[in-house]
């Protein structure tokens, strides 16, 4: 199951659903790791069950802690070294807030057959997340697609490059 996915020097199992997958602005750094060695593409799977999936401020795709709402979500799992998952955080801001890194169930997208497979995926922070779930009307995605990835801003291409990203995610969860 989840060990025969993982190698020992890429032991930690992460699902990714935004814009860290490929063809999506993040992957830049999804494809450093890879070409490094630090991560490996093990295929497309979806979440074994349903969540909400949906789209902040500056269109960042958040995968909100609600199992049960929502929809099974299609992404990718990559199977990364501890160094590959530092830099992983870093970019999703855990130390901060803005995700938060924990368990999902995965199942393999294109199989024949169904295997649940513990992995991790970045979540927003638990302090919005609910209030982004609502501030949406309750109505989510199954996949971030580029439909969805047109709505994106870079960093660099934000107003306030002041601001850290909790302010604005308070700002659009408060309605303002």
């Amino acid at each position: 199951m989840a060990e025969g996915l993982k190698d020992d020097a890429k032991p930690h199992l992460i699902f990714t659903y935004g814009t860290l997958k490929q063809g999506f602005h993040n992957h830049k750094l999804t494809q450093d790791l890879i070409n490094h060695d630090d991560a490996v593409l093990l295929g497309p799977y979806i979440t074994r069950h349903s969540y909400p999936l949906v789209c902040g401020p500056y269109g960042i795709p958040y995968l909100i802690n609600l199992p049960g709402s929502g929809h099974q979500i299609k992404g990718e799992l990559y199977s990364v070294s501890t160094r590959g998952l530092a830099r992983f955080d870093e970019l999703e801001g855990t130390s901060v807030g803005h995700y938060e890194r924990l368990p999902v169930d995965v199942i393999q997208a294109d199989g024949d057959e169904v295997v649940s497979v513990e992995a991790q995926a970045y979540y927003a922070h638990r302090s919005f997340g609910p209030a982004m779930w609502e501030r949406n009307g309750r109505a989510g995605l199954s996949e971030f697609t580029e439909k969805e990835a047109k709505g994106y801003v870079k960093r660099q291409d934000r107003p306030c490059q002041g601001r850290a990203i909790l302010e604005d995610v308070r700002h659009f969860v408060s309605g303002m």
